[in-house]
């Protein structure tokens, strides 16, 4: 069967995340720059190998002074590690438009499985005749899993950054040639 290869639709796509503040509110930032490729057997969505990378340097929380500290290694260490990459294993089917994605996250070094969920948009045709398929991909990690530990506590005694840090993303990809499938 023939592979079909998916390139990102930079324009038609955005990562996101949240964080609790001070356990009362959410901060929420962004990567401006991030790719992704998914692979597929034909157009037949249940068989995608995604690959997903985002530039750490990249990071926007629209506060320059945060965005710099979160470069740091107190958080990101965009130094040394300058890449977040996910790499998918295995694509479970809910219902027609549910499903679990099963993966390794790698930051700061640190390569862990997470499961993350993505409901399936479907396949049109733009009007240049191409194909493309769209995607929401939500879920959660715990920053201190990936040695994001910083911690501080508020002059009252609250916890100033929360653990659980959600991912939201929303992304459209433009299908490309097919590819023969190699022999084992």
């Amino acid at each position: 069967m023939a592979i079909t290869k998916w390139s990102l639709d930079p324009t038609h796509s955005e990562i996101h995340f949240k964080v609790r503040h001070l356990m009362v509110s959410w901060v929420t930032g962004s990567f401006k720059q991030f790719n992704a490729t998914v692979q597929t057997e034909s157009d037949d969505i249940t068989t995608a190998k995604v690959q997903f990378t985002a530039d750490i340097h990249s990071i926007s929380t629209n506060n320059e002074q945060r965005d710099a500290h979160l470069r740091t290694g107190d958080f990101f260490d965009a130094e040394n590690h300058p890449q977040l990459t996910f790499e998918s294993n295995n694509l479970e089917k809910i219902d027609e438009e549910n499903y679990k994605l099963y993966g390794t996250l790698s930051m700061r070094g640190i390569s862990k499985p997470v499961v993350l969920n993505v409901e399936y948009g479907g396949l049109a045709q733009d009007p240049w005749g191409n194909t493309r398929i769209g995607v929401s991909v939500s879920g959660k990690i715990n920053r201190k899993d990936f040695g994001v530990s910083f911690s501080m506590v508020s002059e009252t005694g609250g916890i100033l950054l929360g653990e659980d840090v959600t991912i939201n993303a929303n992304a459209e990809f433009v299908k490309q040639a097919k590819l023969e499938k190699q022999a084992a």
